[in-house]
Order: C-alpha cells, then structure tokens, then sequence
C-alpha cells in the first residue's frame, strides 16, 4: 500500500495516482465473500481478469459479473453487465473501483496464485 503521513485527501489522491508500477496491485485488491475468506483464511486478495464478482456500492450495486478488465493504470475492474448508456443509445462499460466489489468465485487457473492461497 502507498504509505502517505498526510490526511489531506488531495495528498491522497495524488500518491495514488503516482504510485509505482510494484505497489498498483494492492491498490487492485478486493474483499472475498465470507465463504470464500472461511476456506482460504484471508479478508482480501487481488483482483483479476475471470473472477466473479458483486457490486456492493453505486448505480449497479447487486449486480454479478466476471471481470473482463482489470487496469492497473486508472486502478479501475471492467465487469461483465456493468455499462451505461451514451446519449447515441449504445453502451459502454462502467470502470467501477475494486474496493466497492467482494469476490464471490475465484478464478484459479493460475497455479502461481492457487498455490499462494494454499491450493487445494
């Protein structure tokens, strides 16, 4: 996590903006469901591309998806049947922050992180 002695949020902001490329994963890390934090016996995890997710916070909360994008520049998750419409009528995807989602299904194809959770 980028360490910032202020409380100013625009110094907060800012550290986020800037942060180095090595600290933008923990920015990307969402909360998992109370199962899933039962059976792996952690609170949060990173997020990444083919994870289910809920949508807790916003226009769109309640919605279920799986992540199409996750943008380690803007910091933002692109999920599946989260979009709004443009003035012309057609859709496109709603950035929506990770901290306003909870994991409800892992996706465990890569074995790196399958074994960092203590694969079962």
């Amino acid at each position: 996590m980028v360490r910032v002695i202020s409380s100013q949020p625009r110094k907060q902001r800012k550290a986020r903006y800037n942060a180095p490329h090595h600290m933008r994963g923990s920015l990307l890390h969402a909360s998992l469901s109370k199962e899933l934090q039962g059976k792996y016996k952690r609170r949060s995890i990173r997020v990444i591309k083919g994870d289910t997710v809920k949508v807790l916070r916003g226009d769109h909360s309640g919605t279920v998806g799986k992540v199409d994008i996750v943008n380690t520049k803007s910091l933002k998750i692109v999920i599946d049947g989260v979009s709004v419409k443009k003035a012309d009528g057609s859709e496109v995807p709603r950035p929506v922050d990770p901290s306003n989602v909870i994991i409800t299904d892992l996706n465990l194809e890569d074995k790196l992180r399958e074994q960092k959770l203590g694969g079962e």
